[in-house]
């Protein structure tokens, strides 16, 4: 093992707590962009997020990916529903957090991987462990606890729960690069977007030019905002396991609760921490579960490699040929098996 390996996980990790600790620490952001609502905030994010990633296409150099994606109807459909449903995320997350909903927008995050796996099962005809099904079971009787406490259901949580949910197996199916996907979803987003800008300012309603220059380049800066986490996250990801993603994963969303009930003082009564602390024991129970899950791949894996040594050894009569090496995608099959 030399150290430029260890450098480069350390690197790796680095960019994973850079990527989530800006998402955790974005509901500081969006209340800044106030007296704009949030469906212009949402505006100004699309246009100047496409800015911004273009001009890192740029730099880096990256086009081809284009021609090839115009060339595919079916994929350019897929990046349309990807940013059609990305479009709802983004507008729920900012709306909630400048109305005062940011801890229940923290609970959309923390049941993610819970409605994942539950889409997986129901389109993806996937079979759960044991320990996922008493997980998606859990979560789903926290969602019952919470719909007692709020009152109603947690319809903000869902909503970023599941439109997550949908554009990450949208993604998966597109396997475009992060940088790239955006870059494609915004070029959809820009027209209707731009369109909206220019019709909000005929009519008087547009912040952007009379708030003065600081509040119009915080709209501007909603393209950074957008752009520099993805950046990071595509640095940690070809680093660093996906299952040590999986676990950074969390830190988002603990962020963003502890910033509600800390800094914006929103109301905990004790049935939503009941709520909550089902949530908790839920994910708890299914990262135990897939870290169990990723050592025994490790020692299989391990076993096979071994293995594939001791039959090369030299014997009496020569060598005998070694068992073939695994290849890439079954050793990250291995890895990232649910």
């Amino acid at each position: 093992m030399t150290g430029k390996p260890a450098a480069e996980r350390r690197i790796g990790l680095l960019n994973g707590f850079a990527a989530y600790g800006m998402w955790g620490l974005v509901p500081l952001f969006w209340p800044l962009l106030k007296p704009a609502g949030a469906v212009e905030i949402l505006a100004h994010r699309m246009v100047w997020s496409l800015v911004f990633v273009a001009a890192a296409l740029v730099v880096i150099r990256r086009w081809a990916w284009i021609g090839e994606l115009v060339r595919q109807p079916r994929k350019l459909a897929l990046v349309t529903v990807a940013a059609a449903v990305i479009t709802v995320n983004w507008g729920v997350y900012i709306w909630s957090v400048n109305s005062g909903h940011v801890v229940e927008a923290s609970l959309g995050y923390f049941i993610n991987p819970l409605v994942t796996i539950a889409m997986g099962v129901l389109l993806l005809k996937e079979r759960l462990r044991p320990a996922q099904w008493a997980a998606v079971g859990i979560g789903a009787l926290a969602v019952v606890v919470l719909t007692v406490g709020y009152g109603r259901p947690p319809w903000i949580s869902l909503c970023l729960a599941f439109s997550f949910a949908t554009y990450g197996l949208v993604k998966k199916k597109v396997n475009l690069g992060g940088i790239e996907s955006l870059a494609a979803e915004t070029a959809i987003q820009f027209l209707p977007a731009l369109g909206y800008l220019v019709w909000l300012g005929t009519r008087g309603g547009s912040t952007f030019g009379g708030e003065g220059t600081g509040h119009a380049l915080l709209l501007v800066a909603t393209g950074i905002v957008t752009a520099l986490p993805l950046v990071c996250f595509g640095a940690a990801a070809i680093r660093v396991p996906l299952s040590t993603l999986g676990l950074l994963q969390y830190l988002a969303p603990v962020f963003q609760f502890l910033l509600g009930i800390l800094y914006f003082k929103e109301a905990m009564p004790p049935e939503r921490w009941a709520g909550f602390a089902l949530v908790w024991l839920a994910l708890t129970l299914l990262t135990w579960d897939a870290l169990r899950t990723a050592r025994r791949a490790a020692r299989a894996l391990s076993g096979r490699t071994a293995g594939a040594r001791d039959t090369a050894a030299p014997g009496a009569g020569g060598s005998v040929p070694a068992a073939a090496p695994v290849s890439e995608a079954e050793a990250k099959a291995l890895e990232t098996r649910p």
